[in-house]
C-alpha cells in the first residue's frame, strides 16, 4: 500500500459532505481520528492503530464535536455508539476513504504499467520507419497501457507538445526553435537525392548542387522539418530549388522517384530497400549533406508519466 495522504483524502471528504467555510478551520487530523474510532469500534483500539494515547483520542473526538457543534457518539457501559448525526458524517467519511483507496490502486497500476496511457506525436516518416518497431515491442511487454499516436509533420508535433496534446514527440532534427523542449537524439539519418534509370546518365558522375537545377526535383512540403533542413543546406551554397513536385510523405517521394517522375530528396535510411534492389540509385553529390538525427522531444521541467518514461527508456536502449 502506498503512503496514505490524510490531508488530501479529507479535502475530498469535505467536498463530498459539502461542509462549508465555517468548518474548514477544523484540523483535518480530527477527522482522521474520528474515522479510526468508528472503524475500530472503540477508543482503545483506535489509539493502538494510530499509535497515540487513549486520552489523546478522546480529546480529539471532543474537539471535533465542539467544532462541528454536535455529538458524534453515545457513551454506554458497553462502549460507544454513533449518534444518527454521527452515522451520516461517517457514511461520507467512509466513502471518501474508499475513494482514496481506489485512487491509490489506480495510481499503483499506472506506476506498475498495468494501466495508463501514453500520447505520442510523430510524422509519417518517423512513425513508419522508426517508431513502429518500438511501439510493437512496448505493447508486447505492457499490453494494458493505451497508446495514442498523433500523426503530423515535426513542426505540428512540436505545437501539439507545447499545447499539452501529447506527452512527447518523435521528430526529425534539428528543431529551429527548441527553447521550450528537451531533446534526446535517438537515431542518425542521412538525406540524399535519388532517381531511377531514366536519369541513369547521372549514376556514374559526381553531381554538383547547381546541376540539380536542370532537372525536375521532388521534395517534401515546406511545413516539414526535413524540407526546412534541406532548403537551409542548399541556401548555404547560394542555391534555391523550386521543386517540380511537392509531396506530403516520404513514402511518396520514393515511389515518385521509382517511376521516373523526377529526382527525389529523401532520407536514405528509409529508401534502403529500393537502393539495394537497384530500382533507384543515389546521386553522388560533390557537396555532401551533413547527417542529422531523429530525436525524442518533451517539454522542459515537465515530468513524464511512468508509462512514457518506460517507453523513452526502451527507445534509448535501442539507440
Amino acid at each position: 500500500m502506498l503512503q496514505y495522504n490524510y490531508n488530501t483524502s479529507l479535502l475530498i471528504i469535505l467536498d463530498i459532505v459539502n461542509i462549508r467555510s465555517s468548518y474548514m478551520d477544523i484540523n483535518l487530523e480530527l477527522y482522521k481520528v474520528f474515522y479510526y474510532v468508528v472503524r475500530a469500534g472503540s477508543v482503545t483500539k483506535a489509539s493502538q492503530e494510530l499509535y497515540i494515547s487513549q486520552p489523546a483520542v478522546s480529546q480529539s473526538i471532543r474537539q471535533l464535536e465542539t467544532k462541528i457543534g454536535g455529538q458524534l457518539f453515545i457513551r454506554t457501559p458497553k462502549g460507544i455508539t454513533l449518534t444518527p448525526e454521527g452515522e451520516v458524517l461517517y457514511k461520507y467519511i467512509e466513502q471518501g476513504y474508499n475513494m482514496i483507496l481506489l485512487a491509490e490502486s489506480k495510481f499503483s497500476e499506472a506506476i506498475n504499467l498495468d494501466a495508463g496511457e501514453i500520447r505520442i506525436g510523430a510524422s509519417d516518416m518517423t512513425l513508419k520507419y522508426f517508431l513502429l518497431p518500438h511501439l510493437e515491442e512496448f505493447h508486447k511487454h505492457y499490453p494494458k497501457v493505451r497508446i495514442k499516436v498523433t500523426n503530423g509533420p515535426s513542426p505540428e508535433t512540436v505545437a501539439c507538445l507545447k499545447n499539452g496534446l501529447i506527452d512527447f514527440g518523435i521528430v526529425s532534427l534539428p528543431l529551429f526553435d527548441d527553447s521550450a523542449t528537451d531533446v534526446i537524439e535517438a537515431m542518425e539519418i542521412q538525406d540524399c537525392f535519388i532517381a531511377n534509370y531514366k536519369f541513369g546518365h547521372l549514376a556514374s558522375n559526381n553531381i554538383s548542387l547547381k546541376e540539380l537545377l536542370n532537372y525536375p526535383v521532388i521534395m517534401l512540403e515546406k511545413n516539414t522539418s526535413t524540407r526546412r533542413y534541406i532548403d537551409h543546406f542548399l541556401y548555404s551554397y547560394g542555391i534555391t530549388i523550386i521543386p517540380e513536385i511537392e509531396l506530403a510523405t516520404s513514402d511518396l517521394l520514393v515511389q515518385f522517384a521509382r517511376r521516373g517522375l523526377g529526382i527525389s530528396c529523401v532520407v536514405k535510411n528509409f529508401a534502403e530497400n529500393d537502393l539495394e534492389n537497384g530500382s533507384i540509385f543515389e546521386l553522388d553529390l560533390i557537396e555532401k549533406i551533413p547527417p542529422r538525427q531523429i530525436g525524442i522531444i518533451k517539454l522542459k521541467n515537465t515530468p513524464l508519466s511512468a508509462a512514457a518514461v518506460r517507453f523513452t527508456e526502451l527507445i534509448n536502449s535501442k539507440a
